[in-house]
């Protein structure tokens, strides 16, 4: 048998997403109409004798987190569980302090998912994959393929083009060393807990002789890539697969709109459902949207390509919405316009009001480019992004809001570009 361990963070990760992580756990932010997670568990249960999900994090058990949960587990009709870390310990050290639980019930092999990426999961290729390469018991990393200057973002994989096997692995480099990257999807076998076990043991005495510093410093704090993958390559144990399938990391809250649209154009395969069309006395649909059965949409709205539709959102007439995310109870009014934005939880866009923010895509010519995770700020000035209105924020009639940032539950009174309104 099979399991799976997907690691979710916690609260005090995923800053680069505020202001929308402070209203929902980072991985249950809705992404083409369904939470981040959602997309995780819906492969690994797609995976033939997969018993258990487990997600390890540390929030705080929270009622969202727990409904989330219950309702996955009667959809999938598979066991998913929350293991809590008393503190961030790191990809291994998550995994090892949980290692009882993981190995219970003897499954041959896990997969281990990181919650910020976007990816058509390739699972059952990678256990297929598995079977052909190396000793039994290999492990396998998904990678693919990033252009040069990018990959230095990224763990980056030097194979042996024959084989596959991992020759060497640096997280990070400061210099190019490959271009195949870790897409942070991995197929493990029990005995890894071994090498994450010797690397603990080494940490402890290494704690033994130092000072003690500040408590961070713990043991038990590991790192799968820097701390095991770095060691196992050339040694005959990791192997990767190349997956030519979509993939993106979901960092910043404007690559939520990008793995929106990787997800919203799957969706024509695995999901024909939750794409809107055309239909008499509806909204005129460009491209691939989602729309939520509960919003409430004029007939004279025209939305797409790339949009998804919240619960309970209301969207007036003549109302234009364009590579965009609008969040649950969210209103349009009468013909305003909606560009690369995201519009929060029960927010208000006034009449003939213009929310316009700048795409933060790869480059649409380069097939291997991947998003940057772009720095706040660059120079001294706000890099122009996505336009992000946090919850409960009321835009005014007849304003622009252009490359800005609202925080939570601000009334605005007039037009900002540029500018993180606090």
């Amino acid at each position: 048998m099979l399991k799976a361990v997907i690691l979710i963070g916690g609260p005090q990760k995923g800053t680069r997403f505020r202001p929308l992580s402070f209203e929902v756990p980072k991985p249950l932010f809705p992404v083409a109409g369904v939470p981040m997670l959602q997309h995780h568990i819906e492969a690994c249960a797609k995976v033939p004798n997969m018993k258990e999900i487990l997600l390890i994090g540390f929030y705080q058990p929270n009622e969202e987190l727990t409904r989330f949960l219950l309702n996955a587990q009667q959809e999938f009709k598979i066991s998913i569980r929350y293991l809590q870390e008393y503190a961030a310990l790191g990809t291994g050290g998550g995994i090892y302090h949980f290692r009882d639980q993981i190995v219970a019930g003897s499954p041959e092999a896990f997969f281990v998912l990181n919650a910020d990426v976007c990816s058509a999961f390739p699972l059952v290729e990678m256990l297929s994959f598995q079977k052909e390469h190396g000793e039994p018991n290999s492990f396998v990393i998904l990678g693919t393929t990033a252009n040069r200057t990018q990959s230095l973002n990224y763990g980056c994989i030097v194979e042996n083009d024959k084989t596959n096997e991992v020759l060497h692995y640096v997280e990070k480099p400061s210099t190019f060393v490959s271009d195949i990257i870790n897409c942070g999807i991995y197929l493990l076998k029990p005995d890894i807990f071994q090498h994450i076990g010797a690397v603990f043991q080494k940490n402890q005495q290494d704690m033994l002789l130092e000072e003690p510093t500040n408590g961070w410093h713990r043991a038990e704090a590991i790192r799968l890539e820097q701390d095991i993958f770095t060691a196992l390559a050339g040694r005959g144990k990791l192997y990767v697969y190349k997956t030519l399938s979509f993939w993106s990391q979901i960092k910043s809250a404007g690559s939520a709109i990008y793995a929106s649209r990787l997800y919203l154009n799957q969706y024509h395969t695995t999901h024909p459902e939750r794409l809107a069309s055309n239909k008499a006395g509806g909204p005129k649909i460009s491209g691939n949207v989602y729309i939520h059965p509960t919003a409430n949409i004029d007939p004279t709205a025209m939305l797409g390509p790339n949009v998804s539709i919240g619960t309970g959102v209301t969207i007036g007439a003549g109302v234009r919405v364009r590579e965009s995310v609008i969040l649950h109870g969210a209103t349009l009014q009468d013909h305003c316009c909606v560009l690369n934005s995201i519009v929060g939880w029960d927010s208000t866009v006034g009449k003939w009001a213009r929310v316009e923010g700048t795409p933060s895509d790869p480059n649409p010519n380069d097939p291997f480019a991947k998003i940057d995770s772009e720095t706040l700020f660059r120079e001294g000035k706000l890099t122009p992004s996505i336009t992000i209105l946090g919850c409960n924020v009321t835009i005014p009639s007849e304003v622009i809001i252009l490359n800005s940032i609202v925080l939570p539950h601000k009334d605005l009174n007039r037009s900002f570009k540029n500018q993180i309104i606090l």
